[in-house]
């Protein structure tokens, strides 16, 4: 019966740990603000762990908490590695994951296309109260 596949199943682990730990203050780097860890991609080898996460903030609040998770970044390794039953502990890579900011972007353009078009339809269509003599036989 199959499991799934393992790399997702150690990615789904591991974004879990992580998450737990951040929550709970293990990291006591101030620069690390609020952090929503989306997901993690793990390597079919099971070597590099890429750990997407979106923070609030400016881009300067970015900024702080990518030099913060790099360095808790070999923390992070070592209490993984505790935590997991593998043979090699992978590598960490934080990366700031753009899709929310993408996916924002194009809920804004279809909102303005929306009311773009919205804006046709009431200045093009006839008044109600006036009879439409095109219909009329």
């Amino acid at each position: 019966m199959a499991q799934g596949y393992r790399p997702d199943r150690v990615g789904d682990q591991i974004r879990q740990d992580l998450s737990e730990m951040l929550t709970r203050g293990d990291v006591r780097d101030p620069g690390i603000g609020f952090i929503t860890l989306t997901r993690v991609k793990v390597s079919p080898d099971l070597q590099v762990a890429r750990v997407f996460y979106t923070t609030l903030g400016n881009s300067k609040a970015r900024s702080e908490s990518a030099m913060a998770l790099e360095r808790a970044t070999p923390f992070l390794r070592r209490q993984i590695g505790r935590r997991l039953r593998l043979r090699r502990v992978p590598e960490i890579e934080f990366r700031f994951d753009e899709t929310i900011q993408h996916q924002d972007r194009i809920e804004k353009i279809l909102r303005d296309l929306r009311e773009e078009e919205a804006g046709r339809t009431t200045s093009s269509d006839p008044d109600p109260d006036v009879p439409n003599d095109d219909n009329s036989n």
